[in-house]
């Protein structure tokens, strides 16, 4: 009697692991719940500063692009809040559920899962950040537009707002999952994730060079810096952020804490 063995199953390839973790995020009923929410709440934040702004009208020079009216600060910390959230609840919901266990078990390579998670955290994020910095743009300059101070996209200081204002959205959400890796708990993932993406930037100051380097190193501040159209004054008794310098922290967050992640997963036991 012959005995059959069974045929070797393939490894799981990058991209299955990636198509996987999208049917995962985009069977969640809560999603699109969170999405279009977040969406209307950062608009509409929008529409209410450009039409609370009685100063916005045209002067006798052509109107300057007014970025706190399309990208007001408490829109867009919200987007942080909320971006970070979902990026540590596409891990921890896993840990806290058990089905992290069959996670690694289908697929051993612990660090490419983490990678997966990423890229589609990092994608869904963005496409919601273009949508909420797009629409913001859109709506006050709408508002402006019926002052006579509205401003086209391509007026100096404005691609670089956009693009800040929807790339913060994929970079607190990494953050987000990054600390969620690390911590493993919603709450204490949470509370860390408020505390050093909104409260610690604020305990510091620009009055001196230490305390400036430490806020500017922050992702609110470099968000703050990178939509502002002016420069410093050079008067100023402050420390202002660099443009490139802004730049870079958008990058070392996001990559410091995915790659965190990885090494730590990679290290311990589920």
């Amino acid at each position: 009697m012959t005995t059959l063995s069974p045929l070797p199953v393939p490894p799981a390839r990058f991209r299955d692991l990636v198509g996987s973790e999208w049917i995962k995020t985009r069977s969640l009923r809560s999603t699109p719940w969170t999405i279009a929410l977040t969406a209307l709440f950062v608009i509409g934040s929008s529409a209410v500063a450009t039409l609370s702004d009685q100063g916005a009208v045209r002067g006798p020079e052509a109107p300057d692009f007014r970025p706190f009216d399309a990208y007001p600060a408490a829109g867009y910390w919200t987007l942080i809040l909320v971006a970070a959230c979902s990026g540590a609840l596409a891990v921890v919901s896993e840990y806290n559920s058990g089905l992290i266990r069959t996670t690694t078990v289908a697929v051993p390579a612990r660090g490419a899962v983490v990678l997966a998670k990423a890229v589609v955290t990092a994608a869904l994020w963005a496409a919601v950040g273009a949508l909420a910095s797009a629409g913001s743009f859109l709506v006050s300059q709408a508002v402006l537009h019926g002052r006579d101070a509205a401003v086209p996209v391509t007026h100096p200081g404005v691609p670089r707002a956009l693009g800040a204002s929807a790339l913060l959205a994929p970079v607190s959400a990494l953050v987000g999952l990054g600390l969620g890796v690390l911590l493993r708990h919603v709450a204490a993932t949470m509370l860390t994730g408020v505390f050093t993406l909104l409260m610690l930037p604020t305990m510091f100051s620009e009055s001196a060079r230490w305390s400036a380097d430490v806020n500017h190193a922050m992702v609110p501040a470099a968000w703050r810096r990178l939509v502002q159209s002016w420069e410093a004054d050079p008067g100023s008794l402050g420390y202002a952020a660099t443009v490139p310098g802004s730049w870079a922290v958008y990058a070392l967050w996001p990559l410091t804490a995915v790659a965190l992640a990885v090494i730590v997963v990679r290290r311990r036991d589920v």
